[in-house]
């Protein structure tokens, strides 16, 4: 699947889509029981879309006079579900064939609790794709297999200057604070924010413990393949 937003900036978000017939069970069941209640006012950031994987290249591969923040961006992304079951419409689960370091077996260094694995996602950036800064409930291991990344992290300790949103706003997890451009006078406690940085190039991988917060730039067209296992902190 690819998501498209008409700028640099990608927010994951979760609403109802009021366009889908309701069915059976939900709402008040599954993973999600109930879908957050969107502010007034509130549009989904980005766009979800299935596109084959030339189609989009085809939109990253170009020139930097078309990759300023203000053209649109898409974001190519593979999902191997694995034990989760069918977690995604056309899921890719030859990639626990192609990335073995990533299967879920006990004498893998880089996963906490193999069957508590929440799949193998690949995500494939436009140069200039910013990925809003955001804290994820579970282990990462995230591997850059091409081009470069820069993460900037904050120990979860930064949380009261992260300005989050509220917990059943659909963009829960993230920070309401546009990292490449910080309004202090509206989000004052984001000065008091400390972090630090690296720069992934292909080859490395970066272990995020839980709840740690993350702001991506894809700094070149880039590859990256993360998993996720247990949902306790540490």
């Amino acid at each position: 699947r690819t998501e498209y937003s008409p700028n640099n900036h990608f927010m994951y978000w979760m609403a109802e889509n009021p366009n889908k017939k309701k069915q059976r069970g939900q709402r008040g069941q599954g993973r999600h029981p109930k879908f957050p209640t969107p502010p007034e006012g509130w549009k989904p950031p980005t766009k979800m879309l299935r596109m084959a994987y030339e189609e989009w290249l085809g939109h990253a591969n170009t020139t930097d006079d078309k990759l300023t923040p203000e053209n649109p961006h898409w974001y190519y992304r593979l999902i191997g579900c694995g034990a989760q079951g069918r977690c995604d419409k056309d899921s890719s689960e030859y990639l626990f064939d192609e990335l073995p370091f990533f299967q879920p077996r006990n004498d893998q260094l880089l996963i906490v609790e193999p069957q508590r694995q929440k799949g193998i996602h690949c995500r494939f950036g436009m140069k200039g794709v910013i990925a809003e800064n955001h804290f994820d409930g579970s282990r990462n291991a995230i591997a850059v297999m091409g081009g470069e990344r820069r993460y900037i992290l904050a120990h979860p300790e930064q949380c009261p200057s992260m300005a989050l949103y509220p917990k059943d706003h659909p963009s829960a997890r993230h920070s309401a604070v546009d990292w490449s451009q910080p309004d202090l006078e509206l989000y004052p406690e984001f000065a008091e924010a400390r972090a630090n940085e690296i720069v992934l190039q292909a080859g490395d991988v970066l272990y995020l413990p839980t709840n740690w917060f993350h702001f991506i730039v894809s700094l070149t067209l880039n590859f990256q393949c993360n998993t996720r296992s247990l949902s306790r902190s540490g």
